[in-house]
């Protein structure tokens, strides 16, 4: 098998080059792409595992920048991001094979995607720069922020709001993981408890608990700032 990691960076790259033989695609593994669009995620995946190719190919262009948008906010360095998304889809395409459509498509991504972006801050936790997180969008559940933009113009203004940003991102670092995880999730990708907590194995009420708690953490230590 050919470098797997051309076609987690070249979207695209599977409808003209096959993996393993190094030749054009036959018409047999591109057949039913253009359904693609109409298909439940899982069932691209089954397609996947009966051998047409270009389903990993479709599944790549779906969801590789928001892959790479959630690692680059566990990580802030743009080629990590890259290589942590790579090696989700490599995966996602070694697992073709033995792949069973129990839970949603994206559940199981982004739980491989935790998974490595976990690994990769506890193997570089000596070493890596904080990441940037903002949290300056209201919270769904009670309207309230902890980070309040600054109307006022100019150079001191903006001075305190870096401050009051490096802030945030210090203590969204020093929330554990799991916590961490949660809160990229729910304000960033836009998920829902039920989806989050299928992620990181947990009930409905769990997942509330715990991003309850990220919250509450997060406003106390923030207190003096915003």
């Amino acid at each position: 098998m050919e470098d797997m990691a051309t076609l987690a960076v070249n979207p695209g790259f599977l409808d003209a080059v096959h993996p393993q033989s190094g030749g054009v695609l036959p018409h047999s593994v591109a057949q039913g792409s253009a359904h693609f669009p109409e298909m439940e995620d899982s069932a691209i995946m089954l397609e996947l595992r009966a051998g047409n190719l270009s389903g990993f190919d479709y599944l790549i262009q779906k969801y590789r920048k928001p892959i790479v948008n959630f690692m680059y906010r566990m990580v802030h360095n743009q080629a990590v991001a890259e290589e942590l998304a790579q090696e989700v889809f490599l995966r996602v395409y070694r697992s073709r094979e033995t792949y069973r459509a129990e839970a949603r498509f994206s559940t199981w991504l982004y739980r491989i995607a935790t998974n490595l972006g976990v690994n990769h801050a506890r193997d570089t936790r000596h070493e890596r720069q904080a990441s940037t997180v903002y949290l300056d969008e209201a919270d769904s559940e009670t309207g309230s922020t902890p980070d309040v933009a600054d109307s006022t113009p100019g150079a001191e203004a903006g001075l305190l709001r870096r401050e009051r940003l490096n802030a945030i991102r210090q203590h969204v670092l020093a929330l554990p993981e799991r916590q961490r995880m949660a809160v990229l999730m729910h304000k960033y990708e836009g998920m829902d408890y039920k989806q989050i907590g299928d992620v990181l194995k947990l009930s409905e009420s769990a997942t509330k608990s715990l991003l309850f708690r990220a919250y509450q953490t997060l406003r106390e230590k923030l207190k003096e700032i915003i």
